[in-house]
């Protein structure tokens, strides 16, 4: 039976409460993005993220040290998986809103594109693996 090495990951929420006189709200949240002082920074231990795979490697303790296996989709953090996928359905969004391919008439044609983005978007919302 294959050996894996599999790193996974999660993230801890860290936060701050600090004030900051602005004119208005952005540029108020502006300045608290760009402030880099953490020193009093909290831990939200109680609000950390779902688990998911940051590497595979074949093998027993072989992390870092061969090549790396791709990651099934379905094992990658899911705002990851949203925004990899937001790239597939912008695609079509485009080719539907470019004027010649708007007045194609062939509807199996978007159909044929669409489907499979459709499904994987669904799965991606209901936290299962891709479909085939």
């Amino acid at each position: 039976m294959p050996l894996y090495t599999i790193e996974t990951t999660y993230r801890l929420p860290v936060y701050r409460y600090r004030t900051y006189g602005a004119a208005a709200v952005d540029e108020a949240c502006r300045l608290a993005i760009e402030d880099d002082d953490w020193s009093y920074e909290k831990r939200d231990d109680e609000s950390a993220g779902e688990t998911y795979v940051t590497g595979v490697w074949s093998g027993e303790d072989a992390a870092y040290s061969g090549p790396t296996q791709p990651i099934p989709s379905c094992h990658v953090e899911t705002a990851q998986r949203i925004a990899s996928h937001f790239e597939v359905l912008l695609g079509l969004v485009k080719l539907l809103a470019t004027p010649a391919e708007a007045e194609r008439s062939d509807r199996a044609f978007w159909l044929e594109s669409a489907q499979p983005a459709i499904a994987k978007a669904e799965a991606i919302l209901a936290g299962e693996p891709d479909p085939d």
